[in-house]
This record gives C-alpha cells, structure tokens and sequence, in this order.
C-alpha cells in the first residue's frame, strides 16, 4: 500500500512578460496553487492547480483549490492507497462535490507519483499510451494593440516558436474587435492561422455579426462567443455561421460534453484537464467528441510548467487533434520554475519521455515566488486587475 507521508500546499505567484489583456481581466502576474504529495517510500508526485484572473473566470481560484485540498482532500487521500488512483479518486468525487481544478491537482500528482514507481510515463498510463511525442502550440496574441500584436506574431514566426495565434476579442465594440482581428489576418497571411477566444462576451446578436464578419477577414475559429450555457445560442449560430465555434467554458467534464455534441452546439472542443475536472475526464471529453465528429484543440488555463506538461501527457494520447493546442503558459511568466525549461522549438512543445511527468521544481526560484513568503513579490491587487481597470 502507497500511504499518504507528507502533503504540502501553496500558491506562487510568477509575473508575466506583458499585461495579459482577455474581456473579463487583465493578468499581471499568474497565480498557480502547487500540491506536492509524498508517500511512505519517499515517492513524489506533483500537481498544480490555475485559473485564469483569479474567480473573474470561474468558480475556483487558486485560494479555493488550496483550501478545498487542504480541509478536505488530503484527510481523504490518509485513508486511501495512493497506488490505486482510480480508487482514490472515486473516494474523493464521492466526499467532495465541484472542485475540478483542485481535484485535477490532485490527480496530477498521484500520476506522476504511479509513473515514477513504474518508470513510465504519465502518458503511458492513459489510453493506451502516446501515439506523439510533440505538440504544435499556439500562441495567443492579447496585449490589445493591434501593431504590436502584429509585430509580436511577426518575432513568433521568425523564431519559428508558433505559426498559430489567438486573439483575445470581446472586450471592444464588436467592429472595432472585428478591425483588430483583419488587420493581424491580413498582415500574417497564409503563413499563420488566426483565432479569437470572445470568452462568452458576446449576446447572441453580436455573435451572429460578428461571426460572419470574422469568417470575412480569414479568421479560421470562435471559441466561446456567448455564455456557456447558453446551448441553444450556441447550436444556432453553430447551425447558421461558416466560422467553426469552439465550446470552452460550455465544457465542465464528460457529462456537458454530451450534452453539447447531443445538440450539436460546437464545431469544436477546447480540452482542458482542470476544467474537465483530472486527466482522465478530460480523456473522456476527447472521446465524447471523437465519437460524434467533433474537432478536438488541447486547450490551457495558462498553467505554469506542471500543468502544461499534465495537459501535454494527455494531449500526447489523442490519435486526432486537428487544431493543435495552446500550451503556452510557460512562456507567457518571466520565469521558469521547473529545473529544466520545456522544450518549445519547431513550432511544437516535446512531450517529456522520463518516468511521470518528466519534470523537477527549481527549488529555489518555487521558494522565491511563494505568495506566502515573508516579503510578496507581487502586490496582491495587481495579479489579476478586474476589465474594468486594468
């Protein structure tokens, strides 16, 4: 039996290289809530659990998943096997309701902890195994200044680090969102594919507008245009527009995956392990979606280092992933926490091949953004500015 020795928990707080402008938020920094847990053989697994903007997003941040792991979690995993994942994880959806992020942080790390015993990777132990070892990446263009978007995606193709980019709209009057979006298209040409995430900013009107509009000036995907559960809004503008509109924050785990290709409310899934509530969910969302014909992109909450690489491990088993990903987290923070940064080059992040996740903290840098450190790095406030003050 694998029992529980040491759980620890924290939030760090890493600054980003540019003001991360999305419709609900502005990010100046990325907080991520980071679970190490050891067992009784001295095995470590890590885990990390991120939100976009703090609850400007969703229903979780990383406060919340610390709290929900610590309280309630963790007494959970002291009476379980750890080497019995699905197990415990049964155990704790049965103890805990809601809580993918701080949940997918936990299963993170008991993953890791399985492959290290075994000597294999994360990868290997979900569906069959990795059938790539690379992933292409996007990059997603959001200072909010279209010369300078257009200049920022010109040093990505030069440098040969992404040839997919996507705009963070919504924000903006639907035709000045619109300009914004033709102008990049017009300025990367065939050379790059152009995106836009509304992150449900639109009414059902201004996506329809919007849409057609988009699809005019060579925008090739719409993730989210209206709220999420607005289902219905999403089939008809799904049913009557040309651009394929990606489900996002309609996605909350295997469940609202069926009931989306059930009534054919998106063209296209944004895979994200945290949202989907663990790996194995977020498996479950991809073949749901496979089964009924729907395009699959391995989506991020811009985590840091652990979990883009958890994302990647599962991304890597997926046979079709017609629109790539955007597991650009690391990148978008000033600095990497992981002793080794991860390998982006060819437009493609490597999947790590070594026993778990393949990666290791820098154990300095991890204690040097501590938010509970003695001295802050960041002033609370200015991690994630509200959109209406940025």
């Amino acid at each position: 039996m694998a029992a529980l020795s040491q759980a620890n928990t924290f939030i760090v707080d890493v600054p980003t290289i540019r003001p991360h402008v999305l419709a609900m938020a502005t990010l100046h920094a990325q907080s991520m809530a980071i679970v190490r847990l050891i067992d009784a053989d001295g095995v470590e697994g890590i885990g990390e659990g991120t939100t976009i903007g703090g609850l400007s997003y969703g229903e979780e941040s990383p406060e919340s998943i610390k709290s929900a792991i610590d309280t309630y979690i963790i007494p959970i995993l002291e009476t379980c096997d750890l080497a019995q994942i699905g197990a415990t994880m049964a155990k704790v959806a049965r103890c805990v309701r809601g809580n993918h992020f701080a949940k997918c942080a936990i299963e993170t790390a008991l993953l890791d902890m399985a492959g290290k015993r075994l000597g294999i990777a994360v990868s290997e132990l979900i569906g069959g195994g990795r059938v790539r070892d690379s992933l292409p990446v996007a990059w997603t263009l959001a200072s909010g200044d279209t010369a300078r978007d257009i200049a920022e995606g010109e040093e990505m193709l030069d440098r040969r680090r992404h040839r997919i980019f996507k705009l963070k709209i919504g924000k903006r009057e639907v035709r000045d969102d619109v300009a914004h979006v033709g102008a990049i298209c017009k300025a990367l040409g065939d050379r790059a594919s152009v995106r836009v995430d509304v992150n449900q900013n639109w009414s059902e009107n201004q996506a329809r507008i919007g849409m057609t509009m988009l699809h005019d000036v060579g925008c090739d995907l719409v993730e989210q245009p209206v709220a999420g559960d607005a289902l219905g809004a999403m089939a008809r503008l799904s049913k009557s527009q040309t651009v394929p509109l990606m489900a996002d924050e309609a996605l909350h785990g295997p469940r609202s995956a069926l009931r989306i290709a059930s009534a054919n409310a998106a063209s296209v899934f944004a895979l994200k392990i945290a949202q989907s509530g663990g790996l194995f969910a977020a498996a479950q969302v991809a073949a749901i979606g496979a089964a009924a014909g729907i395009g699959l992109y391995g989506g991020t909450m811009l985590e840091g280092g652990v979990g883009t690489i958890a994302s990647a491990h599962v991304f890597a088993t997926l046979p079709e992933l017609a629109w790539g990903t955007e597991l650009f987290g690391p990148l978008l923070q000033t600095e990497n926490i992981l002793s080794e940064p991860l390998g982006y080059d060819d437009f493609s992040l490597a999947v790590p091949a070594g026993p778990g996740l393949g990666i290791a903290f820098d154990e300095d840098k991890l204690a040097f953004f501590r938010h509970d450190r003695s001295k802050s790095v960041i002033a609370a406030p200015l991690r994630h500015a509200a959109a209406t003050g940025d």
